[in-house]
């Protein structure tokens, strides 16, 4: 019965049970920033070639200039600051991912429009009384919110994003006409009204 103990500690010394290594352990030190709830009012410096996330929801922010040189990064978690515009963010080259939820934008941000990476834009719970045509050319956009703001119509030509995954609406002044106007225009969409 204990013949079995040697080969099974030879395994064991192997490495023959190990897990493969999480995807996290992978990641570079200093990639991922976490900076939440810290009453932050400007974003930090931060190592410009090594940062791919940066995480800054529920600070007090009303400066993220420092963002501004985040070549590398994917991913800003903004939300719920205190933000009203952005820098100029052209370097941002990859960013593929913005969270803006719950700041002061009263119109879409006119930075976001020559990021050519950009997939994801969530702009919920903000002061915004338009969409600009800009933004519903952009190319490649992939989820969008809008939800909780004060757009009571979207611009007429639609087309460019038929290719979105998701559009979320919710809790807008839109009449009947204009949500059966949208679904029209993006049937393959799934939008949230």
């Amino acid at each position: 019965m204990r013949v079995w103990l040697p080969a099974l500690a030879a395994l064991l010394a192997a490495g023959c049970f190990n897990e493969p290594e999480p995807a996290y352990r992978k990641v570079p030190a200093g990639a991922r920033v976490y900076l939440q709830d810290k009453g932050l009012s400007a974003a930090p410096e931060l190592d410009a070639a090594t940062v791919d996330y940066v995480n800054l929801d529920r600070n007090a922010l009303t400066n993220i200039d420092a963002l501004a040189k985040l070549e590398g990064v994917k991913w800003l978690r903004l939300n719920d600051n205190r933000l009203a515009e952005l820098p100029d963010l052209k370097a941002l080259v990859r960013l593929r991912r913005i969270y803006l939820k719950n700041n002061r934008f009263a119109t879409v941000p006119e930075t976001l429009r020559d990021l050519p990476s950009l997939t994801d834009i969530d702009l919920s719970g903000n002061p915004l009384a338009g969409v600009p045509e800009w933004l519903a050319k952009k190319q490649g956009l992939k989820n969008l919110s809008f939800s909780r703001t004060r757009i009571t119509r979207l611009p007429e030509d639609l087309s460019a994003w038929k290719t979105l995954q998701s559009l979320q609406l919710g809790e807008l002044s839109l009449d009947a006409a204009e949500m059966r106007r949208i679904r029209e225009a993006l049937p393959e969409v799934a939008i949230v009204f």
